[in-house]
């Protein structure tokens, strides 16, 4: 919920730059294409943590992996758009910087959590089954 506003306000930012002329925004195809991702990433993911928050206590994980597991896609939601955005604030930029890079580490995280919370939801079926 706290990281929700942001992503509100990478909409308007997105929409502020689409309607001004001066922000050569839809001069730069590159930027427009990462910008666009970081926005969507962040919001997918977001709806992603909340489907996370409803059965992670449904497995048989103690309570510090729980805690690992429930902020584990909401820091993937940070920082997937960090890498998407920042990698190209230059309106000249043609290429991506380094801060790319981000992105695989969000990736790796975002992986982990979800075989996590997957091993975990079939272990507690196959008990309760």
């Amino acid at each position: 919920m706290i990281i929700l506003p942001t992503v509100a306000f990478g909409g308007t930012a997105l929409l502020s730059m689409l309607i001004s002329a001066e922000s050569a925004y839809m001069d730069n195809p590159l930027r427009q294409n990462l910008f666009r991702a970081g926005h969507a990433h962040a919001g997918i993911l977001l709806i992603l943590s909340l489907i996370i928050l409803r059965y992670i206590d449904e497995t048989h994980y103690k309570e510090r992996t729980k805690r690992w597991i429930r902020s584990g896609v909401p820091i993937t939601a940070i920082l997937l758009p960090v890498a998407f955005f920042f990698s190209v604030l230059n309106p000249d930029a043609t290429e991506p910087n380094n801060l790319i890079y981000v992105a695989y580490v969000g990736f790796v995280i975002l992986t982990l959590t979800l075989v996590v919370t997957g091993i975990g939801l079939i272990y507690y079926n196959k008990k309760n089954a």
